[in-house]
């Protein structure tokens, strides 16, 4: 049974990953304009425990922002491992957003020099690797947060020594002096952001669905599936797997498409797949915002 046509006005709550001045929190506020929704905005820790929000409170009127790829790094993980989770609450993304990942170095130290630990989100860390091997001593010690803006938010000016990355717009928010800006290795860093919902988007024309689903473990499975695509000329442009974590070797796909599940031609690839796999969920189909 698929949900309804999105509502915006029945929107009271969403969730986001953050504290303020994460890049979520921007996010949020790209599908709040978007949508021109009126709902109390909430921050959680962690994309697990925006999950387990969702599962607890499963109604329509709940709706939560995630991060789901980084041009640099890839996919997150622990996003495409939870998605498949809200099959039996029926969340759906419903939109998505794309935006540019600028990072700064930011602190009290008056030198560079002075600086021995560097904090932030594990992802922003990788990001600048290069980066703070070439200005920093071996010696140097990353710590991991849960978000940039958590790393921002714990520096004090009696610790000069310590620093962290994250935005420009998050130091200014917390008023943390910004040491060097654009660190970033690679200058085309971008996020894509995912909005979660008991909705369905309308077609558009330029949609994405999003679809999970898990084979028999054996010679040719995923070819069958990748097979009735092709025939459909339905165009795949993503795929990537995750162990399923009931029995080994066994895994559950993750595929992008080009289409909306409304559309004739991935309605009746979709009928002709679930009869070669063990599970099957769309997770969405939704289009860009922002």
């Amino acid at each position: 049974m698929l949900p309804e046509v999105l509502d915006t006005s029945r929107i009271r709550k969403l969730l986001f990953l953050g504290p303020r001045g994460s890049y979520s929190d921007f996010a949020k506020n790209t599908f709040i304009d978007a949508f021109k929704l009126n709902c109390v905005s909430t921050n959680l820790k962690s994309i697990s425990s925006i999950i387990k929000a969702l599962k607890d409170e499963n109604n329509e009127d709940i709706v939560a922002v995630i991060p789901i790829e980084n041009s640099i790094e890839g996919i997150v993980r622990e996003t495409l491992d939870n998605l498949s989770s809200l099959k039996k609450e029926c969340y759906k993304i419903i939109a998505e957003t794309t935006m540019g990942v600028s990072h700064a170095l930011v602190g009290f130290a008056k030198n560079k020099s002075d600086i021995k630990v560097v904090r932030s989100h594990p992802q922003a860390l990788a990001q600048c690797k290069k980066y703070l091997q070439d200005n920093f001593q071996d010696s140097l010690i990353e710590e991991a947060t849960l978000s940039t803006s958590a790393a921002i938010r714990s520096l004090v000016s009696e610790e000069p020594e310590v620093a962290a990355i994250g935005s420009i717009e998050c130091a200014e928010m917390y008023d943390v002096p910004v040491l060097e800006h654009n660190i970033n290795d690679e200058t085309n860093n971008q996020t894509r952001f995912i909005l979660l919902g008991k909705f369905m988007s309308p077609q558009t024309g330029y949609d994405k669905t999003s679809i999970t689903f898990s084979t028999e473990n054996k010679a040719g499975a995923l070819n069958k599936i990748l097979t009735i695509l092709e025939n459909y000329n339905i165009n795949m442009s993503y795929i990537d797997s995750r162990p399923s974590k009931k029995e080994l070797g066994e895994y559950v796909f993750y595929i992008d498409i080009e289409g909306h599940i409304l559309d004739g031609k991935v309605q009746k690839a979709f009928d002709e797949i679930k009869s070669f796999v063990k599970m099957f969920y769309v997770i969405g189909s939704y289009h860009p915002v922002g």
